[in-house]
């Protein structure tokens, strides 16, 4: 899919061929044999039904292989299992590139569920586009793949904060709704400057902004609509921060922190 995405014809997808690393309890694919590659500036749908479809057949038939071999979990088939590919592979690339049509008081609420879809599916977003017309609001994404630490990097290039990794990429999300230039300001030490006094110190200000936009989330899908920033954040002190014990943290240690650690 990454590999389609960026126009690249593989031709000889297989297990022999992929080398999988383990990372954060899921695994990372990596092409370990290109002789067969071709590179195009896209790919049509009838190159990428072709890759799939070549995918599928030596896939299963490594799987086979190992099943033979005593190496295959008695509950995977291997026809069965290669058989899900082309469907699997459909139903992600029109969640990864579909453009879908809201109105605008859904605007906010739709364009993150759409995020946090792609962000579960292992894609961040690189460019969200918005077009209005007089029918709703068109959403389009382009989809990356980012390497370790890019969230902290370019959330620190963009505001000068300094957090965590998957804090970064829930704060980058929501930048991408509005104007990055006005993001910090007017979003971001909002929400930080609404924290209760006597709540200051339950969590860092930038896990309460993440925990804030989970709680949007939230009260957005309840409601069917958007729940502004504002609104959730009201209801976030109100109702969840109370009930978070200070965190083990000093502030010295996260002050000392840079954007590479």
């Amino acid at each position: 899919m990454r590999l389609h995405l960026a126009g690249v014809f593989w031709g000889d997808c297989s297990l022999s061929n992929t080398l999988f690393r383990p990372d954060a309890g899921a695994l990372t694919a990596y092409l370990v044999d290109a002789e067969t590659v071709e590179r195009h500036p896209t790919l049509s749908p009838g190159q990428r039904a072709y890759d799939v479809d070549l995918a599928r057949e030596r896939v299963g038939a490594e799987l086979m292989d190992l099943q033979f071999g005593g190496l295959l979990p008695e509950e995977i088939d291997p026809i069965d299992t290669a058989e899900s590919l082309p469907k699997r592979y459909a139903a992600l690339w029109d969640e990864v590139t579909h453009e879908e049509v809201f109105g605008v008081e859904e605007q906010q609420y739709r364009m993150n569920e759409r995020l946090r879809r792609l962000n579960d599916l292992g894609f961040d977003v690189d460019e969200v586009e918005l077009i209005t017309s007089p029918e709703g609001a068109r959403l389009r994404v382009h989809t990356r793949v980012a390497e370790p630490g890019q969230h902290r990097r370019e959330l620190f290039r963009l505001t000068g904060l300094e957090v965590q990794e998957g804090q970064a990429r829930r704060l980058l999300n929501d930048i991408r709704a509005h104007r990055a230039h006005r993001w910090t300001g007017e979003i971001y030490q909002a929400v930080v400057d609404a924290i209760p006094p006597d709540l200051a110190g339950r969590l860092a200000p930038a896990e309460v902004f993440h925990e804030v936009l989970e709680h949007r989330w939230f009260l957005s899908e309840q409601a069917q609509r958007d729940v502004g920033t504002a609104e959730a954040a009201e209801a976030y002190f109100a109702h969840v921060l109370p009930q978070t014990p200070k965190e083990m943290t000093t502030p010295s240690v996260i002050a000392g922190l840079s954007a590479d650690d």
